[in-house]
């Protein structure tokens, strides 16, 4: 059981060959784009719950801001996406693994950064030293506001990978003691069988919250710098 606990997280191949692109790719076609007068349901929900998140996370912007909807929207699809799909039997989690994540969170903080430092040049260099910090601490404040900045990826990367991995991880453990128990004990058995079923139910709310939360906290970083 030690052996296959994260047997789950290796990439997957085939004939040798890493297919994680694949499915990475895979999500996209679950969201095809409306070429019909009258859409269906489906359609119809997938672009309610669109809207209403983007003018719930957009209307804290200015215009500069709001040019970062479309990647911001397309960003929380992909992410829920391939968390809800993790959650389907011998399937892969791409977002389990940290350089995927860090892929995702540097080059859209960076982004974030460097709008600041181009749109409002003084506003975010005052991040850097607080209004009215006494000369001996400015070295101190500055190094430590440095480090909080460059940290930001990183947690957005660490919080995304542990949450997704550890929801998974302890699913499979409640998975393999319910089948251990099945002979031994059924009544336990249906106890832990019961504990698993809202593990999982719990584990689709933290595949959507995670992915809301990933978005909110870069068009945070955004709205700090625009």
């Amino acid at each position: 059981m030690n052996e296959n606990l994260f047997a789950s997280f290796a990439t997957p191949t085939m004939v040798g060959l890493p297919i994680v692109i694949l499915i990475i790719m895979f999500p996209s076609i679950l969201f095809p784009s409306p070429n019909r007068l009258i859409n269906n349901r489906l359609i119809s929900i997938q672009q309610w719950l669109v809207q209403l998140t983007s003018k719930q996370m957009m209307a804290i912007h200015n215009s500069k801001g709001q040019t970062w909807t479309l990647m911001l929207m397309s960003l929380i699809l992909f992410i829920g996406s391939t968390n809800l799909l993790g959650l389907l039997p011998h399937s892969f989690t791409p977002t389990t693994q940290l350089s995927m994540n860090l892929g995702m969170a540097i080059p859209l903080w960076a982004g974030t950064v460097f709008m600041g430092f181009r749109h409002k040049t003084k506003a975010a260099l005052a991040h850097f030293l607080p209004q009215g910090t006494p000369i001996f601490l400015i070295p101190m404040l500055v190094i430590i506001e440095t480090i909080s900045l460059f940290i930001q990826p990183v947690a957005l990367a660490v919080r995304l990978t542990a949450n997704i991995t550890a929801g998974h991880l302890l699913m499979h453990l409640i998975g393999g003691a319910t089948l251990a128990l099945m002979s031994i004990s059924p009544s336990t058995a249906l106890i832990t069988f019961i504990i698993l079923i809202l593990l999982t139910i719990l584990e689709f709310a933290v595949a959507m919250i995670q992915a809301y939360v990933f978005t909110l906290l870069v068009s945070l970083y955004l709205h700090d710098n625009t």
